[in-house]
């Protein structure tokens, strides 16, 4: 199936999505895995927290 991704995969995706926009299949799929697998949510989630630790110390500012 077309949608079908393995975690590696989606991982990968996960990875991308942080620099580029991804495709509407892919993002669908991406979806349909995040719902069905349980191991990938929580690596969604440490990416996100990554992401914003890294914003929140581009804008740090000593006073």
């Amino acid at each position: 199936m077309i949608l079908r991704r393995t975690c590696k995969q989606v991982a990968a995706l996960l990875i991308a999505r942080e620099d580029r926009a991804l495709p509407v299949t892919e993002r669908i799929a991406l979806r349909l895995h995040l719902v069905a697998c349980a191991a990938c949510p929580i690596f969604e989630r440490q990416v996100l927290t990554l992401r914003n630790a890294l914003r929140q110390w581009r804008n740090y500012t000593e006073d």
